[in-house]
This record gives C-alpha cells, sequence and structure tokens, in this order.
C-alpha cells in the first residue's frame, strides 16, 4: 500500500493523543478516567503502554527496513492487545456501576485497529533480478 507509512505515523500520534483524553467517567466516585490519570482507582496508568508502543511504530514507521516493517508488525499487535484489555478493564462494571464510556475509549481501539493494519501492508521496494 502507497500510503501506509505515513497513515500508520499519523495514526500512532493520534493514539498518543487519545491516552490523554478521558476515556471514561465514573458517576459515584466523580471520577475521570483517562490513559495517564486513573486516580481513585486501581488502574494505575493503563495508557502508558500504548504511548510507549507507538512512539516505537512511529520510527519503525520511518526506518526503511525489511526488519523494521516486521517488527512493527509484532509490536502492533501488542499494541492492539494492550488497548483491548484497557477498554474491557476500564469500561468493566464493578459492584452493580457500569462507568460512562467516552468516545476517546472507542477512538484507542480504533487507532489501535488502524495501526495494526498499517503494519500489515508496509510499502517494500522490489528489486528485479538482474
Amino acid at each position: 500500500m502507497k500510503y501506509s507509512q505515513p497513515i500508520g505515523i499519523v495514526a500512532a500520534l493520534a493514539m498518543m493523543a487519545v491516552c490523554f483524553l478521558p476515556w471514561t467517567f465514573i458517576a459515584s466516585q466523580q471520577i475521570t478516567v483517562s490513559g495517564f490519570q486513573a486516580a481513585g482507582t486501581n488502574f494505575g496508568k493503563p495508557g502508558l503502554f500504548n504511548f510507549t508502543m507507538c512512539v516505537i511504530m512511529v520510527i519503525m514507521f520511518a526506518v526503511p527496513a525489511i526488519w523494521s516493517k516486521r517488527t512493527n508488525v509484532f509490536i502492533a499487535a501488542l499494541n492492539l492487545a494492550w488497548a483491548f484489555r484497557n477498554y474491557l478493564l476500564v469500561s468493566a462494571c464493578m459492584m452493580g456501576e457500569c462507568p460512562e464510556k467516552k468516545p476517546a475509549l472507542f477512538a484507542l481501539l480504533g487507532l489501535a485497529s488502524i495501526l495494526q493494519i498499517m503494519a500489515l501492508l508496509p510499502k517494500l521496494d522490489m528489486q528485479k533480478d538482474k
């Protein structure tokens, strides 16, 4: 795919921005959970791993080598799995109360899926045998 590398870089940067946006709101405790701020919960910093993987993916999308494209597929799979884990963890109902899901939580899953697709479709220059 011709534009998979720039689309992947833009999606990774967008995913890093989504980590700072609010993901859910827990009404009973008046807590807004984002990727880096989950005070009052036992979630820690759920977006930190996604952020780190996106930084590595931006570098791998920019390097024009076959090893970086292969590594990027693995890193994108880890990122997608962690985004799915964050979705399940942060949006889970606990003790009869369900948090209000914000659009950034859905964007996290969507961007992780786009990153996986772009990592699977790298632009590779094919050399003709002489």
